[in-house]
């Protein structure tokens, strides 16, 4: 096998458990945000909890940002243990700017290692997309629960 097939073979491994990894740590907080949620329905009565709707839907958006935190880190650090770049905040930096594909290209990693941050962009896009749609369930659950109680109440 030439050089160039082991880059590439070495580059989607790597790539490849670290989709798996931020995809399972991603499924495992949604859960965790729903459980939590499902906890909190038990005591949600609309009519009087507007400020019980509004802390759920913050603690799901905080909730996820933290879950994007984990993920952009976790590259960045990454981006440190391949010696892409010269400091974890250049990594840091380099890791929100591939993740949200932003993309900047104020800073650059090798060719070496730059099939990696094209599989993160890709990845950040699926988790992002998952995340703005796993928020707009919980809004619209929240406003079924609000509109069945008026409805009972005409």
């Amino acid at each position: 096998m030439n050089l160039q097939v082991l880059q590439l073979l070495s580059n989607l491994g790597v790539a490849s458990v670290m989709v798996l990894l931020t995809v399972m740590i991603h499924f495992w907080g949604l859960l965790l945000l729903t459980y939590v949620m499902s906890e909190s329905r038990h005591h949600l009565r609309p009519h009087e909890s507007r400020m019980r709707q509004a802390a759920l839907i913050l603690l799901v958006v905080f909730g996820i940002f933290a879950l994007v935190t984990v993920h952009i880190w976790l590259y960045a650090l990454l981006y440190r243990l391949l010696g892409e770049v010269p400091n974890f905040e250049t990594a840091l930096y380099f890791s929100t700017t591939t993740f949200t594909a932003v993309g900047y290209g104020d800073i650059l990693i090798s060719p070496r290692w730059r099939l990696v941050a094209a599989i993160e962009a890709a990845n950040g896009l699926i988790l992002l997309a998952w995340s703005t749609t796993f928020l707009l369930s919980v809004t619209s659950r929240l406003r079924v629960l609000e509109h069945d109680w008026l409805e009972k109440r005409e």
